[in-house]
């Protein structure tokens, strides 16, 4: 059986670099090899894109780039990559059958490298350009969920200009989301940019933070309660994972802690009755099918103390570690993460 030829990309030019380091780490050190031919493709936090043959280890640690690489560029002529001898002034056809894009956030999980690869007819795993913008953008997720009837925190946006005035903003979000309020990037993750709001100069501070992210913000309404995710894989036919529980001492689940846990813990599955775990369930294949998600993608809700589910976020890329939320959620349900691999690149060729 002539193997599959792979190119899994990784790094990016994002805020979120160093998570995908650790994500595609953790592919690469999964891959089946009797069944993958794999092309590794490191992208720099300035946006070059290198052919890397090294270790996973310089991956983890981010040392790849520091070898002699070659430069190499998607194909809009054939399905494949054109990697440059500099020395030599010379070319070589890399041919590809699957890309796998493990990048994180902006310019990676937004729709630019998935239109890039649509333009390049090659078979890629994930959301299509269009689902990956659309969740992406926080106001837009919003406003799709909530004409499907996925219930939402009430919330606003705004977008940075010479003419917004910080004060008037806060007076309208207070007569509209009362306090406490959470101020969101509209396009990032990881958490990256949020910040908990109770007064005005918290909320000042908190849109000159998400500012620094995105020129475009989410202001919502705080939901009361705990946070639950739910895993997602398929095109048409649909996987749910487990239910997972976050239970953190911190005002949310930052940056710091989806990567440290000092003070959070998860759990899976989520500490909720089975009929919860039910309702999160119809509520995180709603959510994906309303967005137009393929592939893979990890819902995220929260559950208030009245046991209503809220829609909190979408992640199309989630992280994708050994430890990661979203593997461990369908490794509950007898997919392990070797597995895993090999239905998510069918499903990109499907």
């Amino acid at each position: 059986m002539n193997k599959i030829k792979l190119a899994i990309l990784f790094g990016g030019k994002s805020d979120e670099y160093s998570v995908s380091l650790h994500s595609a780490a953790a592919i690469i050190n999964n891959v089946p090899e009797e069944l993958y031919d794999v092309t590794l493709i490191g992208i720099t936090a300035d946006g070059k894109w290198l052919h890397y043959e090294g270790s996973t280890d310089k991956i983890n640690d981010d040392t790849w780039h520091q070898d002699e690489l070659s430069p190499v560029l998607l194909s809009m002529d054939f399905k494949g990559l054109i990697k440059l001898n500099e020395k030599d002034s010379t070319f070589e056809k890399i041919e590809i059958d699957c890309i796998f894009p493990v990048l994180h956030g902006r310019n990676g999980e937004d729709g630019t490298i998935q239109g890039m690869c649509q333009m390049s007819g090659i078979p890629f795993v994930g959301c299509d350009m269009t689902s990956s913008a659309v969740c992406m953008d926080k106001e837009y997720t919003h406003i799709i969920c909530e004409m499907a009837g996925i219930k939402t925190a009430p919330f606003m946006s705004a977008v940075n200009s010479k003419t917004l005035n910080i004060k008037d903003l806060y007076e309208k979000a207070f007569e509209k989301l009362s306090l406490p309020m959470f101020i969101k990037p509209a396009n990032n993750g990881s958490s990256l940019g949020i910040s908990k709001v109770r007064n005005y100069d918290e909320f000042e501070k908190g849109i000159m933070e998400a500012f620094e992210y995105d020129k475009k913000i989410v202001i919502e309404s705080m939901i009361e309660g705990f946070e639950i995710g739910c895993a997602v894989v398929g095109n048409e036919e649909l996987l749910i994972g487990e239910v997972d529980e976050i239970d953190t001492k911190n005002d949310f689940f930052d940056y710091v802690e989806k990567y440290s846990q000092h003070n959070s813990k998860i759990y899976c599955p989520a500490r909720i009755s089975d009929d919860l775990k039910a309702q999160a369930k119809e509520i995180a294949a709603n959510t994906y099918k309303a967005l137009g998600c393929s592939g893979l993608a990890r819902v995220d809700m929260f559950v208030t103390p009245e046991n209503k589910i809220y829609l909190n976020e979408i992640n199309t890329i989630p992280g994708l570690t050994d430890l990661s939320r979203y593997p461990s959620m369908l490794k509950k349900i007898g997919i392990e993460y070797k597995d895993l691999i090999v239905k998510l690149v069918e499903l990109a060729i499907e």
